[in-house]
């Protein structure tokens, strides 16, 4: 089917290059001289744009039309297309449109390559092994084996990213950062696994 003047399509893929070439909608207005309510109905999928916009948003990329208005969630060059996420929340879908800051590439060699997302790291707790605004690939799943590094919902609130330790009757949540103390979860504590996480994109601590 063709995807020409699909309003969500378009709003994936724009997400997606803003977020690969640190754009914000500011930014973007700016340097083409956009109406910003315009531009943000385009960025939300509420209106879909005139194709001498796509063309200008596209040569401002150095990409072509058909990357802003083809579906990136089919396979290209033998990766996936998967959503990243700026924060997940309890109370709705946290894979909801609306949570999706924008898209990173997957190998597609994954088992189950329906099954992962990205998530944007957010906060101090990690470093020195992940810092602000590092990417991390996650498996959605329900339960992780101790020792291993997850994405945890607590007392329905943002989630947060911790190394795993069991024990007998509770659970630990442990923080790189020295700065932050364990934290005991047990039986009657409020929350719930949401991932593990499987892969690292490192960026800061390379500035």
């Amino acid at each position: 089917m063709n995807d020409l003047g699909n309003k969500e399509i378009f709003s994936k893929n724009l997400r997606y290059y803003m977020t690969i070439h640190n754009k914000t909608r500011v930014d973007i207005c700016k340097d083409l001289d956009f109406k910003y309510t315009t531009f943000t109905d385009w960025y939300n999928g509420n209106i879909y744009p005139g194709i001498d916009k796509i063309e200008k948003i596209a040569n401002y990329f150095r990409i072509e039309k058909s990357d802003l208005i083809e579906n990136r969630e089919k396979q290209v060059n033998n990766k996936h297309v998967y959503p990243l996420l700026g924060i997940v929340k309890a109370g709705y879908n946290y894979l909801a449109s609306e949570n999706i800051i924008g898209y990173v590439y997957i190998d597609n060699d994954l088992h189950d390559p329906e099954n992962y997302f990205a998530l944007k790291v957010t906060g101090d707790s990690m470093q020195p092994v992940l810092y602000e605004d590092d990417i991390v690939i996650v498996h959605k799943q329900d339960d992780l084996e101790s020792g291993q590094i997850g994405i945890i919902l607590i007392d329905n609130e943002e989630a947060t990213v911790k190394k795993i330790i069991k024990h007998n009757d509770y659970i630990e949540l442990i923080a790189f950062n020295s700065y932050y103390p364990p934290k005991k979860l047990d039986k009657n504590s409020n929350f719930k696994i949401i991932g593990k996480v499987t892969e690292a994109r490192i960026k800061k601590i390379f500035e």
